[in-house]
């Protein structure tokens, strides 16, 4: 008798989906006639398991974020901006859910989406508060294609300039040529006031309210032509299609889900606004109003300000989300300097240790340079401007020399040449030596605490708590790679991860259960950062020595189970003599009763 034949055995060999509507098109079209063949899809059409993506996109893009998690996620980076990364992060993840949500009721309802309006979003506020860093961050999180474009280099189609569709076609090439991909990215457009029209202008302003027509289409929702006639690139791949299949095939993007947000210092929009609030009576019977400060103005926007400033209706009208970002004053700019992720002090660092000089900063003496940097009223950017000016004599004249430390002081920042000659020419200071240890002191500690509060963040993939030795893990591939913290905390999850795996596959081939504690852990992530090679490498020279050792244990003491601790890494022979020790030792003290 036959036996059953199983579900697993019955998928294995079912036609998949495709084969399987391609065989009912044949029989179809041979039973009645050509045109029978389109019933196929219809009488047998897709699974649609219940939480399953129709088109496998959102497995590339991560979409279950909810806003809380994405603004701890730019509170790592973001220096105050508390509004703007509450409102960006929210609309967000509020215009990916809803994407997804359409995506999967697709065909479902022919209405379904048509109106739709998109979370377009205007930042607004002065050169240096991170707008672009913002935005960058958020893309890089998701996982999705992002462009940047400067809306001053761009003209109304049939004008010569650049082509606000190009964006788009920059977004599949960010995305490796994937349209499907590309349909759900995001595109910052920069300087957007400057499209702003202007005032007596005579003929077409093609590179203002020209723009701005522009791009109302692809804002909403439009068909990009990925094949234009200047891009030489395009049209060879169209011709190659037409000469292996014969057929012309139209390549687009739409634009539906694609995100748009754009930013701007907008000077003078203040002005515009403080004349509409001020629209009152003159006289004794009026009322003195406060000093109110052009941000707090910034904050009372409408629509009626911007359409006043120079803009569309129709664009403004396009941008339904309006963000303020808020100036840097001395105490954000030393902030963003103490800040373990901010790029100025890493890129810093990275220089010199290229030279192998250890770069190390006194808190007084960032405070300086902050103070230094907000008299230039340009944000964030002027704190790379007033280190390049402290440190760009030491850059020079270092490399050059023995010295392989350079302390960061008040002082130095004060007179940098004049420290420079006086460290070239006396002896060891002792009283600097010790700064500089003290330094580096006070800098691992905002370190660790800085990695402490993004436990939460990694928290579902931390299979222990974030004990101080995986902290000091963390903190050490900071400082040995020259990274940011996040990418260090990722480097030590996924070796973390590649020692749980090893566990798993040496039970699986030798029958012997590992489990490396805490300890052993370190010393083996330690042991590889110390010789340079990867953990897989240091596991697999580990294997050569266990496995026999731990298979004569189970033989001889029919343990299977096994809890390694430190020493099993550092001393693996002394280690297994230890077990066989002991067991004799217990065998002695109780022996085998008659």
């Amino acid at each position: 008798m036959d036996k059953p034949v199983g579900l697993e055995e019955t998928k294995r060999h079912a036609p998949d989906q495709k084969q399987l509507e391609r065989d009912l098109s044949d029989y179809l079209s041979k039973k009645y006639n050509e045109k029978a063949k389109s019933l196929a899809p219809l009488l047998c059409p897709m699974p649609d398991e219940e939480g399953a993506d129709r088109d496998g996109i959102w497995s590339r893009i991560k979409f279950d974020l909810r806003p809380e998690e994405l603004v701890a996620y730019l509170d790592q980076y973001i220096v105050r901006q508390d509004e703007a990364k509450a409102v960006l992060a929210t609309k967000v993840c509020t215009h990916f859910k809803r994407a997804r949500y359409l995506a999967k009721k697709a065909g479902k309802d022919p209405a379904d989406g048509v109106g739709l309006i998109k979370n377009n979003v205007l930042l607004i506020g002065p050169t240096g508060v991170g707008k672009t860093y913002l935005v960058k961050l958020i893309a890089a999180k998701l996982g999705v294609p992002f462009v940047k474009g400067d809306a001053t280099k761009f003209s109304e189609t049939g004008y010569v300039g650049g082509d606000v569709e190009d964006l788009i076609r920059d977004l599949v090439h960010e995305a490796d040529d994937d349209i499907e991909l590309a349909q759900y990215g995001i595109v910052y457009i920069d300087e957007v006031d400057k499209i702003a029209s202007t005032n007596n202008l005579i003929g077409p302003d093609v590179s203002r309210t020209g723009v701005q027509r522009a791009l109302l289409k692809p804002m909403e929702e439009t068909e990009v032509d990925l094949k234009v006639a200047h891009d030489p690139i395009s049209q060879i791949q169209a011709i190659e299609k037409y000469r292996k299949t014969g057929k012309r095939e139209k390549r687009a993007v739409n634009t539906r889900h694609i995100l748009f947000i754009m930013s701007g210092a907008f000077g003078g929009l203040a002005d515009i606004i403080k004349r509409r609030l001020n629209k009152q009576p003159l006289g004794f019977g009026s009322t003195v109003r406060e000093t109110i400060s052009d941000q707090d103005y910034l904050k009372q926007i409408t629509s009626q300000d911007l359409v006043e400033y120079g803009f569309e209706t129709e664009f403004v009208g396009r941008l339904p989300v309006n963000v303020v970002l808020e100036e840097l004053t001395a105490d954000d700019l030393f902030e963003i300097l103490q800040n373990p992720n901010n790029p100025v002090v890493i890129s810093k660092k990275r220089d010199f240790a290229a030279y192998e000089i250890d770069l190390r900063l006194e808190p007084e003496a960032l405070k300086f340079l902050a103070g230094q940097a907000a008299l230039l009223k340009t944000g964030a950017r002027a704190l790379v401007s007033v280190l390049e000016k402290a440190l760009l004599p030491f850059e020079k004249t270092l490399p050059s020399t023995d010295l392989h430390e350079l302390l960061v002081t008040p002082e130095l920042v004060a007179d940098p040449q004049g420290h420079l000659e006086r460290l070239l020419a006396g002896p060891a200071d002792q009283e600097l030596a010790r700064r500089f240890d003290e330094a580096g002191r006070k800098e691992r500690l905002g370190l660790l605490t800085m990695i402490a509060k993004r436990e939460t963040i990694y928290r579902e993939r931390l299979d222990a708590p974030l004990t101080p030795a995986r902290m000091d893990l963390i903190a050490d591939e900071y400082y040995r790679a020259g990274m940011t913290l996040g990418a260090a905390f990722e480097n030590v999850l996924e070796r973390l991860h590649t020692v749980r795996q090893f566990e798993t596959s040496f039970g699986e081939r030798y029958g012997v259960t590992i489990r490396f504690n805490e300890t052993a852990e370190v010393a083996i992530l330690a042991g590889a950062a110390a010789e340079g090679c990867l953990v897989e490498t240091y596991l697999n020279r580990l294997d050569q020595v266990l496995e026999p050792g731990l298979k004569l244990v189970r033989e001889r003491t029919g343990q299977t189970d096994f809890n390694l601790p430190e020493e099993a890494v550092l001393e693996t022979e002394s280690y297994l003599r230890g077990l066989f020790q002991r067991h004799y030792a217990n065998t002695l003290a109780d022996p085998p009763q008659a």
